[in-house]
This record gives structure tokens, sequence and C-alpha cells, in this order.
């Protein structure tokens, strides 16, 4: 047991706990073949670290744990940023020698208080059963081995009929002495055959070359509901591996001593019985499956992209359907097709394949004095090899290492030998993942979560989770997304896309966001006005979307198009100084083709575009001010001058107040005045508004089309002049003008002049009231209010 008494928090004590572990031992009566030395080694912009501080690793692209007797390698365990085979062969050469300085402390301890080691005897099997259960088997067990036919399992139940016979044998012959090490020496004979039918012949229980990797099979989107899977298949080893996907906050918490608080990429291993067709119940994680699972997220996490790029938190698991060896490689395989099915931005695919050794030692001297390197090993190898090397990396370079033995250290010479025919191997491998998937699936298709991070103020954020938190627990059960706040930021994790949007609409209805000429907006209706609606949106907020902005087609009645309570998508394309938001709905809809006339006109000659400047509003006039104001200044007051050759006609955008404290004056001004005769209308007085009648000078040209208009320009009672087109500056008194309603207001008309011109009308005494939005008049200038404005008078009334 090596427990932490004390930590500086600045260095993994794990090094340090390998090394109080093999000075115990030396100094207790226990025989074993110690001391062992263990160092860590880093590497920060190419040079090398030994024993790096924590601060050191989160730089370093090498993470090299090696242990060590005096002259032979016993454990390597590797995380590393794509190292290549050459710098890693360089780190592990480091790594010996520094090792190796940990032994001499030890044996000197050991030797001034260390314990006298206990006497043992060796439990051997004699030559005589050694050689009659070898005679019984071998010629069975070779044939069973040189047969490639063999699957896994057929093999395995050939060689137990075997063992079944050997024992009904000696059961006969009442041999008790061979039947109590009958399995070992089994064992041992079909040890003995594969081991020198490789070194031999340079074949393999399957018939492969010794660097031949297995029939390879992979499919990426296995499971199309999942967020992302895959299946990998090396000859008779296949795992599964989903990805799942989810909110920063799903990261797991982590309590340990050193590192990071929590862990954003998670893989999970399971080794389930079935795999190897016993029956068995699970029972929690073993020491085998959380290994191989953090092997494999070492491996994978190499290239995961960084959390400022992906901030999601990432799952693996990785199921093992069938097992014949080198499982943790597939996992690798299989976890980077997941990953990139799942949408996950990775550069290039991660591969790994498990390096075998099997080597000849000369009794004498217990050195090895042949060996041969077996590439993509079974599972049966594995168990009767000497070394299980599993090797996990990029075309660029390795991202992990495990190193495995059964005997009592391998030369590192032999170590650093098998990194050249992993990467051959990993390039095969790597060459068929990328024929199924190459790339990181686009998530537009998919029905893949969506995270977003957005930016507000703690202000904001505290009314959008409202008292309690009810406003944020209300968006999460009606959209199924969640949602995680923190300083002066939120992060949304929905299902789809679809969820993402509902979620921010929602977001943005509560807290609203920075109003931008052109955006697009969601918004419901809250009044209604003759000239316009108030439209409530982007957190609380009010704009107007006016009469001429509901649509390409003229409006005569608001009502008909809106409503209040309307959801609506709106435009924003303009604000004022004062903060007042002009909206519209006919933006947002596609545009009408117009007609083309059969008549060819004149080309109109272009004015450039004065800058938009919006008139401030003014006090409105009381009643007792209403009466003594001139009609020009009425109408001036709720004006915008916008001289352009654009179509989109300039006005004035209010609040809501301002309009509704008009609309109360006006109804009380107006119902003392009125009467029964302006409040009925007919037909045909409608149909005369729009007919220009005719006059002494009808010689004179008047055109209207759209919102453009030629004028007449009367220079005496006979002769007329047209001029075109129409400015604030070319207008003048007496000009008869073909115009459009613009407004209705309680005291008169805002009439369309043209080119953005405004001009008013104010109602005469028991005169025409019963207008209508777009209707054509025909008006003449009789004189400019105190602030420019033309003031207009019916040709009818003339």
């Amino acid at each position: 047991m090596a427990s932490v008494l004390s930590s500086d928090g600045r260095r993994d004590p794990d090094v340090m706990a390998a090394n109080a572990t093999s000075a115990a031992l030396m100094l207790s009566d226990i025989p074993w073949g110690g001391p062992i030395g263990v160092i860590r080694i880093g590497r920060i912009c190419g040079q090398f670290v030994v024993n790096p501080t924590m601060d050191e690793l989160s730089l370093s692209d090498l993470n090299l744990v090696y242990a060590c007797t005096k002259d032979k390698t016993l454990m390597i365990d590797v995380q590393a940023g794509g190292i290549s085979e050459k710098d890693l062969e360089a780190g592990l050469r480091l790594a010996h020698p520094e090792a190796v300085k940990y032994l001499e402390p030890q044996i000197r301890l050991a030797a001034k208080a260390g314990k006298h080691k206990k006497d043992y005897k060796l439990s051997l099997v004699s030559d005589r059963t050694l050689e009659k259960v070898r005679n019984l088997t071998e010629a069975k067990i070779e044939a069973v081995f040189t047969d490639p036919s063999y699957g896994k399992f057929e093999r395995g139940e050939a060689l137990d009929n075997i063992a079944q016979e050997v024992k009904r044998t000696l059961e006969e012959e009442c041999d008790t002495e061979s039947l109590t090490v009958l399995s070992k020496v089994v064992d041992r004979v079909r040890k003995g055959v594969v081991r020198n039918r490789i070194i031999a012949e340079g074949f393999r229980v399957d018939g492969r070359h010794l660097d031949e990797v297995r029939p390879l099979y992979c499919e990426a989107g296995y499971l199309p509901n999942l967020h992302g899977s895959s299946l990998f298949s090396r000859g008779d080893t296949q795992v599964l591996c989903t990805v799942t996907l989810g909110a920063p906050r799903d990261a797991q918490r982590l309590d340990s001593l050193v590192g990071p608080p929590t862990k954003r990429f998670m893989l999970h291993y399971s080794f389930p019985p079935f795999s190897i067709n016993e029956v068995g119940k699970r029972v929690g994680l073993n020491r085998r499956e959380v290994g191989h699972g953090t092997l494999a997220e070492k491996a994978l996490l190499a290239v995961l992209p960084p959390e400022d790029d992906f901030p999601y938190t990432v799952r693996i698991n990785s199921e093992v359907m069938a097992s014949d060896g080198s499982t943790s490689m597939a996992t690798v395989c299989g976890g980077s097709m997941a990953m990139m099915d799942a949408g996950i931005p990775l550069q290039e695919h991660v591969a790994g394949v498990s390096v075998g050794l099997v080597s000849e030692v000369d009794p004498s001297t217990g050195e090895i004095k042949d060996y041969r390197i077996v590439t993509d090993i079974l599972g049966l190898e594995d168990h009767l090899g000497d070394m299980d090397f599993k090797i996990a990396g990029t075309r660029k370079g390795v991202t992990a290492v495990q190193l495995d033995i059964k005997p009592a250290g391998i030369p590192l010479d032999i170590i650093c030998e098998c990194l050249e025919p992993a990467l051959k191997g990993r390039l095969q491998i790597l060459a068929r993942m990328d024929q199924e998937i190459s790339a990181p699936r686009t998530q537009d298709h998919r029905n893949s979560p969506r995270l977003a991070t957005l930016k507000f103020s703690n202000d904001a954020l505290r009314r959008l989770i409202g008292p309690l938190g009810v406003l944020k627990r209300k968006i999460e059960e009606d959209t199924g997304a969640r949602m995680s706040v923190s300083d002066e930021t939120l992060t949304i994790l929905a299902k789809n896309q679809t969820v993402l949007e509902r979620v921010q609409e929602k977001i943005d209805f509560i807290i609203g966001r920075e109003i931008e000429v052109g955006g697009i907006y969601k918004g419901i209706v809250s009044s209604i006005k003759e000239y316009g609606a108030f439209v409530e949106f982007n957190g609380g907020q009010q704009g107007l979307l006016h009469v001429s902005e509901l649509s390409h087609e003229p409006v005569s009645k608001i009502s008909d198009v809106i409503s209040v309570g309307q959801q609506l998508s709106l435009m924003c394309i303009g604000q004022d100084v004062r903060g007042n938001i002009k909206l519209s709905l006919k933006a947002t809809l596609p545009q009408l083709k117009s007609k083309k006339n059969s008549v060819t006109e004149e080309p109109v000659p272009v004015v450039k575009e004065a800058p938009k400047v919006w008139t401030s509003v003014g006090n409105l006039p009381n009643e007792q001010e209403e009466q003594k104001l001139t009609d020009a200044e009425l109408m001036s007051s709720r004006s915008t001058v916008k001289p352009s050759t654009s179509s989109n006609p300039g006005f004035l955008i209010r609040s809501a107040a301002e309009c509704d404290e008009e609309d109360k004056t006006v109804s009380l001004n107006q119902g003392s005045k009125s009467n029964s005769k302006t409040l009925r209308a007919t037909k045909r007085d409608r149909k005369q508004k729009t007919k220009v009648p005719e006059s002494d000078d009808s010689d004179a040209s008047i055109y209207s089309s759209g919102h453009s208009s030629h004028t007449v320009d009367r220079l005496n009672d006979e002769d007329a002049k047209v001029v075109s087109p129409l400015s604030a500056k070319s207008l003048k008194l007496g000009m008869k003008i073909a115009a459009k309603v613009y407004q209705i207001r309680a005291l008169g008309l805002v009439l369309d002049l043209g080119n953005g011109v405004r001009g008013m009308y104010r109602f005469e005494t028991n005169g025409k009231r019963d207008f209508e939005i777009g209707d054509e008049l025909l008006v003449k200038c009789t004189s400019f209010s105190s602030k420019g404005l033309p003031v207009m008078s019916l040709v009818d009334d003339e």
C-alpha cells in the first residue's frame, strides 16, 4: 500500500509511489528480482524534461512514464501529442539511464536496514511427466495450430478435446502425478509449438506472416439515431463505439491531488462476458476495463479540438462485441470513426495496433538469443508470447503507448525496434478507416445537439433566470434544452438546431439583444393605429410598423393584414436619434416582379441620396393650441424630409404613448365638432377622388407613376410646363401635382408628392373627410409653412 502523506500539488506522486514500493520490497523478506527505477519524461519546445511538474506537463507534448531494471525495460506508458517514432525512441533512451539512478540508493538502503530474504522452492514438473504428455499431445496440437481454417472458438474447442483425450488416457493408467499438472503441461506444449513455428517458419497460428494485419471491416454511422457511432472489426475482434455530446457542465468532476478538477472527454470501455462466449454477470468495472479504457482515452485525446473551438463534453462508450486480441486498439479505431461521425472536427484519424514478441532464451545465461516481432497479435499469441506492446497514433506520430511484458524485462533495443512495424501496420489500418469516413460529418442534416455560448450582462441573466429560477426552468421544460449560467455567460445545449432557435427566440424576447439595422426580430403586435402598428419585441422594446411597410402592395385597412397579439418576423430598417425603432414586414417578404409598361419612359436623372435626417418629435398641441396653429405647423411637426431617389418613403417613428395621447386629444376635440354629414361618404365621391378633372389648362401634362411624379408649373393661364423630377427646391406656388394620400390625421392629410417630398392638406369645414391611404388626388401648392413644408389644396375644391 502506497499512501500519500503530504503533497505540494506540483507533481503527480505516482512515480514516487512506484519507487517507494520498490524500496519497501527491498527492505522486506520477500524474494524478488528488484530493485526497479521509475521516471517521468516530458518534452517542451523540443527539449526533454526529467520529472516535469504539472504546469510543465500542460505545456509538454510528451508524458512518458518508464520503469526498468539495470539493463532491461519493464513498463512503458506514454501519452503524447503526435510525437514521431524517432523522438519517442530518443525519449526512451534518455529515460533508461535516468531511471537507473534510483536503483543504487535502494540497494544501499537494503544493505543497511533490509531483512534477510526468505528461501523458496520452485514446484517443477518432472521430466518424465513432461515427456509423456508431450508425446501424447504435441502432434495433435501442431495439427490444430497449422490449420488456418480454425477460428478462435473452433480452435479452442479442438484443443480442449485433445486435453480431454489425454486426461482419459492418464486416468486409465492411474497416473495421478501427471493428472495433477496436466493443464500446466498441456499449456506448456501449446506454447512450445506456437513459438517454435513462429521462430523457425515465420508463420503464425492463423497462417499470417509476421507483419501482416488481420482483415479489416469498419462502418461509420452504424446507429444513425445516435450522435455518432461506428463498428470496427479486425479479424474476430469487433467493437461497437458510440459518441454522446453534452454541455460543458456535463464534464466529469475529479477529486485528485493534482491535475484539473474536471474532465470533458471520457471513454468508457466495456468487456462483457458474452464477447468470449462466457456466462457471467456484470459487477462493475474491473482493472482490465479501467486500464484499456484509459489507454484508448489517452490516444484519442491528442486529436480532440481545443475547448474554445469545441466546448462540448464528449463521452465515448466502447462495447466489445467479440474479442480475439487488441480490443483496446480496436476501441481507438472505432472511437476515432465515431467522433468523426458525430461531427467532431478532428484533423485526422487515430488508429492503434498491438505488437508482440516471441523470443528464444539461452537457459544457461537467461539472455535472448533469437526473437521475432509479430504485428497485430491474436489473443492466443498474447497469452503464449512475451510481450503486448500497444501503440496508437496518427500518420504524423504516436499519441499513446502501453507496454505489458511477461518475462523479467526486455532489452530496450528490441522495444525500439518494434516501433517501425507498428507504424507500418497503423498506416494500413488508417487507410481503411479513411475509405469509410475521412472527414467529420456536417451537422446540418443530422439530429445532432447544438451548443451555443452567449454573452449577457449579469443583470440581464438575472432577468432570464427569474425569481428562484422560474423563467429558466420554464424555458427548459418547454423546449427540452438545458441552460447553464456563469459570470456574464449563458450556455445552451439543444437537441437540434430547431430547438436551439426556439430557445434563442425566448431568450431574445426576455432579455433582448442589440438592435441592428437589417436584423430580423420576432415580435408581437401590441396595438394598431390608423397609420400602423406598434410591435413589442426584443425583451420588451417597442417599434413602429408603418402601414407602408406592411406589404409590397397598397394596404387600405391595417386590420385586414395583422391583428393584435399576432406574432411577426420583422426587419429593423431604421432608428432615429431618440431610439425610436422603424420596423418593416415587407422587407422580409419576397419582392413581387413589377409588370413592364408598354410605354418606354425617359430615364430619370440620378440624384445623389442625402443622409437620412430624422426630425425630432415636438410636444403635441393641446386643444387651445390647435386653434391657433397654422396647418403647415401642425403637419410639419409630424413630417420627415428625406430627399432621396429611394422608393421607400421617409416617415417619423413615434412611441405608442405619444400616439395614444394624440388619439385621445383628437377624439375629444372632434367629438364637439363632428356632424353626421362628415361621417357619411358615398362611393361616387370616392371615385371622383382618383379622377383628374379637366380645366382650362388641360394642355398641361400631369403624370404619376409609383412614388415618382411630374409637376405642372403654371406660368400663366394659357401655358403650362412639365418639370421632372420633383424636388423640394423646384416646388413653387400654383403648381398642380398628382399626389397620393400618405397618412390620415385628425385635422388633415399628409400627402406623398413623390421623391420623398411630403405635403399637407387641412380638412375644410363640412368638406370631404372620407379618404383612404393610397388615394390619388390632384392638388395645388397654395403656400409654405414656417418650416418649409408645402401646404396643398384640392383642385376639386377650387
